[in-house]
């Protein structure tokens, strides 16, 4: 999820084998970055229904019609919001609607849904705001955020030490990156070895992008063949790809690739990274760098937390796996103090 300082800048000299296909096969979405790409292709809701049963025993509700978990007022709390956001009475967040089961379409092609939104709600609801959610492009969250447009993003975004620089966060989720492949694969990834001389797809901007191009220079280090990597315009167009064999492996988020595994029978999980290798990052909500509004919101992550309705919202959408213990702020000051080394042996452990 690297930031894209630039826009979706390009590194030829680290790539050597990219792969450009801006197909419109199955939609023209652009495909979003961070660990956030497209809408998906896998049980998408659009096609009508209205619940998916997954094979992991999960209850997918795709239906505008949410019914999600509420949270109580915290008058306390919401007293520390700052007055320039709590004086419309909103929380505007951001979403980018691209990935389930984190933030979707529903079955009417307008609804935004998914786990960072009913967290979202969540921390509206205790900061005794109403919630206004805001569907944008990944490339756009940034710099509206900035601008004052969007209060908070909450899309799957993963601190790193770029957006430190214009951003406070509050964590909310551990962040990890799934690699996906057709069923009848044998690969095992666990690291750059097992990437070698294969077509793998990904999100431009993206971490998962730039975990692939460490692993490239490592290959070449070792004189090995890099993996080509491969951009498509949209989710459904990647995930085309994949289950024809035009490419053979996928990188996304991993409950995204989770859930395809559970929804599909052509796809399966075939690798596990931390989302901010080779060090460990986490899944945050995102606002502007020292406007006060991200230790609130850290508070109110907590709270919830603590009075279990956090944990229902991830079990909810099958998250359970991924649940903080504790929510903490994050910014520029306090980064490298929040920052561990993954160890090796756990970097591509599925689990």
């Amino acid at each position: 999820m690297a930031f894209p300082i630039s826009g979706r800048r390009r590194a030829p000299a680290v790539r050597p084998a990219v792969v450009l296909l801006g197909t419109a096969l199955l939609g023209a979405a652009a495909l979003a970055g961070c660990t956030d790409p497209g809408a998906s292709a896998a049980g998408n809701p659009s096609a009508g229904a209205q619940t998916t049963t997954a094979r992991n025993g999960v209850v997918y509700n795709t239906s505008p019609d949410q019914q999600r978990i509420r949270a109580d007022k915290d008058a306390a709390l919401a007293a520390k919001v700052p007055e320039l956001i709590s004086k419309d009475g909103k929380l505007t967040v951001a979403t980018t609607a691209g990935s389930i089961p984190l933030s979707f379409h529903a079955s009417d092609d307008k609804t935004p849904i998914g786990s960072e939104l009913d967290i979202a709600q969540l921390v509206a609801d205790k900061l005794g705001l109403d919630l206004d959610v805001q569907v944008t492009s990944w490339e756009n969250w940034p710099l509206k955020t900035q601008s004052g447009d969007f209060e908070a993003v909450f899309s799957n975004v993963g601190v790193n030490k770029d957006r430190v620089k214009l951003f406070d966060f509050a964590s909310y989720r551990a962040a990890y990156m799934g690699f996906e492949a057709k069923k009848s694969s044998t690969y095992d990834i666990k690291g750059a070895d097992d990437i070698s001389g294969l077509r793998v797809s990904v999100g431009s901007g993206t971490n998962q992008e730039k975990i692939l191009l460490a692993w490239n220079k490592e290959l070449e280090a070792k004189g090995k063949a890099a993996a080509t990597l491969q951009y498509y315009s949209s989710d459904a167009d990647t995930i085309l790809a994949l289950s024809s064999g035009r490419t053979d492996l996928n990188i996304a988020p991993y409950p995204s690739t989770v859930y395809r595994e559970n929804t599909r029978d052509d796809l399966k999980v075939v690798g596990k990274v931390n989302a901010g290798w080779p060090s460990e990052t986490l899944v945050a909500a995102t606002t502007l760098r020292g406007n006060g509004l991200a230790p609130v919101i850290t508070e109110a992550l907590n709270s919830v937390i603590k009075d279990g309705s956090y944990g229902k919202v991830l079990e909810r959408w099958g998250l359970s796996e991924e649940a903080l213990p504790e929510s903490k702020t994050i910014t520029a000051e306090n980064y490298a103090a929040t920052q561990a080394t993954a160890a090796p042996s756990q970097a591509g452990k599925a689990s």
